[in-house]
């Protein structure tokens, strides 16, 4: 009601100080004007059309303007390089050393290896991450396990990885946190996958062993939980 008194108060003025008002109208375009370029030569990328990125994704669009409005807050110029994804990842894990962890993070994000995240890369992982299908997920965490991108894994790299996460939880990742716990699940998780124990472990081998074994699923879906 304060609103629509408010609105009629000024057509009132407006009728009686004509001149007055426009002038002050037309001060109010010029400064939103000026503010709007101001905005366009600091933003240096906008994500493509809504409707695309809904149909890309499993966001609605009123779930993608959310989380942009929330991406550019934290990102004004529209793209995220890795040293401040970093940072912001490092505030959801005070105990523990993310920077290793976000480093990989970040290249899976990186599609195209651009040194940058655009709005469209983050809002596609964290779909397939929040509701993908099962295979979905499977093939997006081969790929940030796959850190030199060869299309296999060996060992050293699940281990860096999951040194990583271990690093990241810090000291309560658990009660008691033996030097050579990842090295352990390592080996576990690799003799399984490796099925003709050639080193290496392929997208068909990833896939095959994380949907027969529910050990290793459940430690996946741990792990994806800190993504």
């Amino acid at each position: 009601m304060g609103a629509v008194m408010g609105t009629f108060s000024s057509l009132q003025t407006k009728q009686r100080r004509p001149s007055k008002d426009i002038a002050w109208w037309y001060y109010q375009y010029q400064r939103d004007k000026i503010e709007d370029e101001l905005e366009m030569t600091m933003v240096c990328h906008r994500p493509e059309g809504l409707e695309q990125l809904e149909a890309q994704t499993n966001f609605t669009k009123r779930e993608l303007q959310v989380l942009y409005r929330g991406f550019k807050n934290e990102c004004p110029s529209g793209v995220v390089n890795e040293e401040t994804f970093k940072q912001i990842y490092a505030q959801f894990f005070p105990h523990g050393d993310a920077s290793t962890y976000a480093h990989y993070l970040f290249n899976a994000f990186d599609t195209t290896q651009a040194g940058s995240v655009k709005f469209e890369d983050f809002v596609t992982a964290l779909s397939i991450l929040l509701r993908g299908t099962v295979h979905e997920k499977l093939r997006w965490t081969f790929n940030l396990y796959d850190i030199n991108k060869d299309g296999y894994i060996n060992k050293e790299e699940m281990m860096d990885i999951v040194k990583a996460i271990y690093d990241m939880m810090g000291k309560y990742t658990y009660p008691v946190l033996k030097e050579d716990t990842p090295r352990q699940h390592v080996d576990v998780f690799f003799q399984k996958m490796d099925k003709n124990k050639d080193g290496i472990v392929t997208l068909d081998e990833f896939l095959e062993s994380c949907q027969e074994d529910d050990n290793i699923m459940r430690s996946l879906q741990l792990f994806q939980n800190v993504m």
